[in-house]
């Protein structure tokens, strides 16, 4: 008989007069994930909005055979995220700097992911260097209802360029259930931290202003906030913007709750810098999910998917997350990033 990769066999143990015993209960899961492909460009140059450098004749002489193997290195990590609970992998994967729905329709369509039949939420962004946010989802688990960009208004000299990238919202069902997914690549800290913190103050706000708009509708609607914040798990923008909070037997109302930052204060991180590690790789997740008695899915887990394969083993770097360039030389390497991913669960019925 064929199993159901949606059910994960869990031990739950328990006490009573005579000592502790395990009872098997089966519950399925969902794996949400959140991916920085670092640079996944085309080799076309298309002009503004775009990176010349990812070109055959760009610096970093950007060919066919290197884009097929980089789509080749991010299908292996994809296929592979979470498969120890799940086999089908990711049911919802958020990724950032993607080029276009080129590069993306290449991915999914790649052998190593075609059998899962991912599908894909994208808009192109105002982004000067032409890299956007999307979300890949497996059909089977998630369906779409309603999606649309959301424009972060920058203040004045947040930033060098006039925009960022858009947030992406979509609402769907997983698994019959509805949630709200927000996929985010805010402003770097190109400039200097303190310099650049405002162009991700008003990412928060943006944020902060829909999940508030979610909350009043229904307080207990699930809602998940992922993406590469280019901030830390401790910093004003998380803290005090999107009101995070990583407390989840005094969460407030409205609050969200940020499973990294435990992770963070442990030293863990999704990349590095000048030898030191950031978890700007975070999901964070709002009440709904934290009531672990209940019909819907309640948050299990979370980890930073970082195995032997995706580290770098030589030279300057050796440690940090293995890249496709360091500076203009190719390495063949994956992604600057490491993924971050968690386990949601629900009873089976």
């Amino acid at each position: 008989m064929k199993k159901n990769p949606f059910l994960l066999m869990l031990a739950v143990i328990g006490t009573c007069c005579v000592g502790i015993y395990a009872q098997p209960r089966q519950y399925k899961s969902a794996i949400v994930a959140f991916y920085n492909l670092e640079n996944f460009y085309d080799t076309v140059f298309h002009g503004r909005n775009d990176d010349e450098t990812f070109t055959p004749g760009g610096s970093k002489a950007y060919t066919s055979a290197v884009f097929n193997e980089k789509t080749t290195r991010l299908a292996t990590v994809i296929s592979r995220i979470g498969t120890d609970v799940n086999p089908d992998g990711p049911a919802l994967l958020g990724v950032s700097e993607v080029e276009n729905s080129t590069v993306l329709q290449r991915l999914v369509q790649h052998p190593l992911l075609s059998s899962r039949h991912y599908r894909y939420v994208h808009y192109d962004s105002k982004d000067v260097r032409g890299a956007d946010v999307a979300l890949l989802y497996n059909p089977r688990y998630f369906r779409v209802l309603r999606s649309r960009p959301l424009y972060v208004p920058l203040p004045e000299g947040a930033k060098t360029s006039a925009y960022t990238r858009d947030i992406l919202w979509v609402t769907g069902l997983l698994n019959e259930e509805r949630i709200q997914v927000f996929v985010n690549h805010w402003p770097s800290r190109y400039g200097g931290e303190k310099k650049s913190e405002p162009g991700r103050m008003a990412a928060a706000l943006t944020i902060r202003k829909f999940v508030d708009t979610l909350i009043q509708q229904n307080p207990m609607a699930k809602i998940i906030v992922m993406g590469d914040f280019n901030d830390e798990p401790v910093n004003n923008s998380i803290v005090k913007g999107i009101q995070a909070t990583d407390n989840a037997t005094t969460i407030k109302t409205g609050q969200l709750y940020n499973p990294w930052a435990s992770l963070y204060k442990k030293g863990m991180g999704t990349l590095a810098y000048q030898d030191a590690w950031s978890l700007f790789d975070q999901i964070l997740i709002s009440e709904g999910f934290l009531y672990k008695p209940q019909s819907g899915f309640f948050f299990y887990k979370n980890a930073v998917f970082k195995k032997d394969y995706l580290i770098e083993n030589t030279g300057a770097y050796k440690g940090y997350p293995l890249r496709s360039y360091t500076g203009e030389v190719y390495r063949g390497g994956y992604s600057d990033h490491f993924p971050a991913y968690m386990v949601l669960l629900k009873k089976a019925p």
